[in-house]
């Protein structure tokens, strides 16, 4: 459904690394959840997140952050937190390396250590490059073997992309350990726990061929995927739809999310 004018007024306080991020975060409600900041989970100021806790020991979800592998902070998310909070889960937003400092794949280990520091069985969730991590994460077994990982989310994520147009992503995202590395669609035949992809079709940012090439991909190997499109939505309406001032405009990406929750957990 496409954004109405007001929603798209209010999108500009909430715009994930936008400068409005102080009004963003104050037009986040307080209740229903306590907030520790800044725990952290390895050796470098960026390894650090941010738990959101409800006190009743629900289903965790850890957020991954978008910004082209290259910006964003766990402080413009509050509004994920407080809105997982609110349907009884809990939620850990995590800060991680960015480009120029790091290339691919220092990012993707941190998300990994990110996991292990959790300790407990948990759902994977990220937007856009924070899709991409989440999807690595949750296919590409030399990530987190073994972990209790329950299940992935990724909303507008890219997870099959090349060849590469960007000299800036190329930059990136070409290491050591080659780009084909870099594309969960190459790890959607192994084993992998369910996942939620949501896309917007009208997202010019991260083409929904991507969810559509990943979730086909994961269904022909026999995994359990559920594919999401809403028509009319762009880049960042699928993780601002979240937020509660935009929740009664905005298309129901919340009650998806809550719904695959609690199905993967057995949650009535």
């Amino acid at each position: 459904m496409p954004f109405s004018r007001r929603a798209s007024l209010a999108l500009a306080a909430l715009m994930p690394g936008c400068t409005s991020a102080g009004l963003s975060d104050a037009l986040t409600p307080r209740g229903g959840y306590t907030r520790t900041a800044d725990i952290a989970y390895g050796p470098h100021p960026r390894h650090r997140l941010d738990l959101y806790e409800t006190g009743r020991q629900g289903p965790l979800i850890l957020f991954i952050h978008g910004g082209e592998w290259r910006r964003g902070d766990k402080d413009v998310y509050r509004f994920v937190g407080q809105a997982l909070c609110a349907r009884g889960f809990d939620c850990a937003v995590i800060n991680y390396r960015l480009y120029p400092e790091v290339r691919f794949p220092a990012f993707v280990e941190d998300a990994a250590l990110a996991v292990r520091h959790m300790g407990r069985p948990l759902t994977l969730m990220g937007h856009s490059s924070g899709a991409h991590i989440a999807m690595l994460l949750a296919l590409d077994p030399r990530w987190l073997a073994g972990a209790p990982i329950r299940a992935g989310i990724g909303l507008s994520g890219p997870y099959d992309f090349l060849p590469l147009d960007d000299p800036l992503h190329a930059d990136i995202l070409d290491g050591p350990l080659g780009l084909e590395a870099t594309q969960p669609i190459r790890f959607a035949n192994g084993a992998g726990p369910p996942l939620l992809l949501i896309t917007g079709d009208a997202d010019t940012t991260v083409r929904p061929r991507n969810t559509t090439n990943l979730a086909a991909a994961r269904r022909a190997a026999g995994g359990v995927v559920r594919e999401v499109h809403y028509p009319g939505v762009g880049h960042a309406g699928t993780i601002t739809a979240v937020a509660a001032l935009l929740r009664p405009f905005s298309p129901p990406v919340l009650d998806e999310i809550d719904a695959f929750i609690r199905q993967v957990a057995g949650i009535a």
